[in-house]
């Protein structure tokens, strides 16, 4: 029996701990995939997925943000809702994730535009019918941020948190109306007074089985489908070297939705994501190793109302027929084929002026994928967007399908981040309360002070 039982060792779970360990709890961590330092993807010698079940990229400690770029976006608006605190409250969040960070051995160096650089970039977007969101951001690499998770860890062990490695837990154990603990895999139990759910986004289809079966508050978030764009560094390079990772917000003129760039990685790779029952995309960057392209995410914003509200059903039926049509693996395609109406094949992408650094997929033709309405909109959004950015609009950009960041159904909760269910706290992207690791970890700080109360 422990004080504080947390399932998931990603930002959210990590940071929740850090603030539990400065009392006298008892914090016991779980998680289904591995230490950090054991975690790592047989794709990058195998040349191909192996469908490791748990992804080792998606799962163990550190979660899927400990092999991502590694990038902090260091914003109250940027991947949750932290504006919506006390004035202030949200910038004393930011700060002490950062100083965190810091403290394990993230790099020094603050990435921040110059402010004449800023307005430069505001006011061509603006003339372009865009909006540029300028940030400070703190880059950690996905080869460095490894390191920095196992510092984190080996502080928190310091500090009397235990860590259960390489188990899954499977259902919640409730007694007299409250949750008294979780059951794992193997069907032992483990208890507590007080548990935390902050799975991250691979966890999301979890807790919705869980929200239903225990009947805990919770409403449908946004979706944000869409692809992922690889073009030359060079042409990214003037834009980049302003903001490492430029927020580019439009809306379309046809269907009038919000379009967003994403998730940017300078001399980055494009790698393949593995859920139980799809694929997606994403990118990362490194500090050392570097690529000759830049890629991007390109999201278009959906939200569902009466009478079907289930953006997370929606998206993952989008995101399981790309997964059939690719035969599990993302679809890659030229954006001049895409602007022919034809598919790619091999030939086409062996011969593209731009080399593909994701060599799993398949080539072919996101429009029979993707709705129409997301291929109009992100047809739209790269035309306006090559008028800030020439050259993304290329005949020779690569596209990749799917790219989907799934909201979760957001749990509400109280001011302790105690869900409908008493005894069951919540935080991070898994529970529809953030969308990034400065905000996971955020909410995981605010989900274990409420723990202390």
């Amino acid at each position: 029996m422990v004080d504080v039982l947390i399932v998931g060792a990603g930002p959210a779970g990590l940071f929740a701990a850090r603030e539990l360990a400065r009392s006298d709890a008892r914090v016991l961590v779980i998680d289904q995939g591995k230490d950090i330092k054991d975690r790592g993807c047989p794709m990058k010698d195998r040349g191909h997925c192996l469908h490791c079940f748990p992804c080792q990229i998606m799962c163990g400690l550190g979660g899927a943000g400990a092999f991502s770029d590694g990038l902090l976006n260091l914003h109250p608006s940027i991947g949750g809702d932290l504006e919506g605190l006390a004035k202030g409250e949200a910038w004393r969040l930011i700060d002490e994730v950062d100083s965190a960070f810091l403290s394990y051995g993230a790099p020094g160096k603050l990435l921040e535009s110059a402010e004449d650089d800023e307005e430069q970039l505001r006011r061509k977007a603006a003339a372009s019918g865009a909006r540029f969101v300028p940030i400070k951001q703190r880059h950690m690499g996905s080869d460095k941020t490894p390191q920095i998770i196992a510092a984190f860890k080996e502080d928190l062990e310091r500090k009397g948190v235990e860590f259960l490695l390489g188990c899954r837990v499977v259902d919640l154990i409730i007694e007299e109306d409250r949750c008294a603990g979780v059951r794992l895999a193997d069907g032992t139990e483990k208890r507590a007074y007080r548990t935390l759910l902050a799975p991250g986004r691979i966890g999301a289809q979890w807790i919705s089985v869980l929200l239903d079966k225990y009947s805990i508050k919770a409403r449908f978030g946004p979706l944000d489908v869409g692809v992922r764009i690889e073009v030359p560094s060079i042409i990214m390079d003037p834009i980049t070297r302003i903001n490492r990772d430029p927020k580019f917000h439009i809306v379309t003129r046809r269907y009038d939705d919000f379009v967003r760039t994403f998730c940017t990685n300078p001399g980055g790779f494009v790698v393949k994501e593995e859920y139980p029952d799809f694929i997606a995309t994403n990118g990362h960057s490194m500090i050392v190793e570097k690529s000759e392209n830049t890629n991007f995410a390109f999201l278009v914003r959906l939200e569902l109302t009466h009478p079907v509200e289930d953006t997370t059903a929606y998206g993952m039926s989008i995101a399981k027929l790309v997964t059939t049509i690719g035969g599990r693996r993302p679809v890659i395609q030229r954006l001049g084929d895409l602007h022919k109406g034809r598919r790619s094949t091999e030939e086409r992408i062996a011969r593209n002026t731009v080399e593909n650094t994701l060599k799993d997929v398949t080539p072919g033709d996101i429009s029979m994928a993707l709705p129409h309405r997301i291929v109009m909109d992100v047809i739209e959004g790269l035309e306006i967007l090559n008028q800030i950015i020439p050259g993304v609009n290329a005949d020779s950009t690569l596209i990749y399908a799917p790219e989907i960041k799934f909201y979760a159904r957001r749990i509400e909760v109280d001011g302790s981040f105690q869900s409908s269910l008493r005894g069951l706290y919540v935080a991070g992207d898994g529970a529809g309360l953030s969308r990034g690791i400065v905000a996971a970890a955020a909410t995981g700080i605010l989900a274990g002070r409420g723990m202390k109360e």
